[in-house]
């Protein structure tokens, strides 16, 4: 790439980027939180929430926090409940749109999987949203179908996860 690629934790300098991103991402599948939704999201676990830097700029982010299996986050809302569990929750990776296909999303999943190791959590689930179903699929995460997830994640969104 001969880039220089960093991922690291989030800090409140990155918000008007990752917000930017989120919107530029989810807006028209009127999927977008907005930035106090997503800074909510990361308060929880700062550890397990990263922002990928190339040459200086915000290429990407993720953001995880514990939550129980089978319950994610309301996306009409601000995360008001901060769980303790062994599930970490991945409620949202973006890779910019002219980044994408270069490896990226899976350096950040790798981080992520190193970090909920080192933090003793033993799963990690997601909610595949806007047809991404088979780009978790092949990253290991299996659909649980019986899960009902409310309309706000869109059509087809499925509730997925796997262990650590």
């Amino acid at each position: 790439m001969g880039q220089d690629v960093r991922i690291r934790n989030i800090s409140g300098g990155d918000w008007n980027g990752i917000a930017a991103l989120e919107a530029r991402t989810y807006g028209a599948d009127d999927l977008s939180e907005g930035r106090d939704a997503l800074e909510s999201r990361a308060r929880p676990s700062p550890a397990t929430c990263f922002v990928l830097r190339i040459d200086r700029q915000t290429a990407g982010y993720l953001l995880a926090l514990p939550y129980p299996m089978f319950q994610y986050p309301d996306l009409k809302r601000a995360e008001r409940t901060v769980f303790r569990s062994r599930n970490l929750h991945l409620h949202d990776l973006v890779i910019a749109e002219h980044l994408r296909g270069r490896g990226l999303a899976k350096r950040l999943l790798h981080h992520l999987t190193v970090t909920a190791r080192s933090k003793t959590h033993e799963r990690i689930s997601l909610i595949s949203v806007a047809g991404s179903e088979t780009f978790w699929s092949a990253n290991g995460y299996a659909a649980h179908r019986d899960v009902a997830l409310p309309g706000s994640y869109g059509t087809n969104a499925v509730y997925m996860s796997k262990a650590v």
